[in-house]
């Protein structure tokens, strides 16, 4: 499945389950010449809570708290409302025409909620990196700087994208958003998401930068979030909760031997 061209292996383990998801499973699964090839990993599970749980692995690996468009591509999967459980919170996922709505939760600005290395204010962190300076960080379910600069084409997000995610300043790395204004609630922007790089698209790091870009009083809500791979609706008042609508896709099914990819070294 894909949202705006961030794809996705979705594995459905509600009712069978499957063997134990590791890194290195998740890795070989994701590399684009010997096994699928993903930008992240979406597998789908019991909950004792809500309707189900959702669990992301970015191509590299790791396990993530929370994918924008990876939970589109799962409400559009379900067919149906749901509130599912993830490792950012709960959130609710309704498909709608072409895609989903999706209310990614609250977001959360406190150093130690994003996680920093150390205390500073959040608003405007005095720190920088060349030319990007002066972020915003906010968490919405996993970790967001967001850079407003004049141009995002102009910037060389390929090259400070993994020295910015790789920073001790982020114990738990950071996705890097840099963003121009391109209309009174217009935002384009690129992403370097860690653990897969620079990204078509990408969920939360549109609600993070919509989100940074209101509080800071650049833009109003709704905001109209175009990334390389198209656009998303981003809705949020201070006080409130993130909603996202934007499209998914399904792009084939198929099947492949478990035992291939236990060793981790693809088929």
């Amino acid at each position: 499945m894909h949202g705006l061209g961030n794809d996705f292996v979705v594995l459905d383990a509600r009712a069978c389950p499957l063997p134990m998801m590791t890194a290195d499973i998740a890795r070989a699964l994701g590399d684009r010449r010997t096994g699928i090839g993903f930008d992240q990993l979406i597998l789908l599970e019991p909950s004792e809570v809500h309707d189900f749980r959702v669990r992301f692995f970015n191509s590299d690996g790791s396990e993530v708290g929370a994918c924008g468009n990876g939970s589109r591509a799962v409400a559009l999967l379900h067919g149906a409302p749901a509130v599912v459980d993830t490792g950012g919170g709960p959130i609710a996922l309704e498909p709608t025409a072409g895609g989903a709505r999706v209310d990614m939760g609250a977001p959360r600005f406190d150093w130690d909620a994003i996680p920093l290395a150390y205390p500073m204010d959040t608003h405007i962190m005095p720190v920088g990196w060349e030319t990007l300076e002066g972020p915003m960080a906010v968490n919405v379910g996993n970790p967001h700087a967001i850079f407003f600069v004049e141009d995002a084409d102009a910037v060389e997000l390929d090259r400070l994208g993994p020295i910015i995610e790789h920073d001790p300043l982020f114990p738990e790395r950071v996705n890097v958003n840099v963003a121009h204004i391109a209309g009174p609630d217009h935002l384009k922007l690129r992403v370097w998401e860690r653990g897969a790089g620079l990204t078509r698209a990408c969920g939360t790091g549109a609600c993070a930068t919509a989100v940074a870009a209101i509080r800071r009083g650049l833009v109003k809500s709704p905001v109209r979030v175009t990334l390389p791979g198209g656009d998303l609706t981003i809705a949020w008042e201070p006080g409130g909760t993130i909603v996202m609508t934007g499209p998914a896709t399904t792009s084939f099914t198929g099947t492949f031997d478990w035992d291939d990819y236990a060793g981790g070294a693809g088929a």
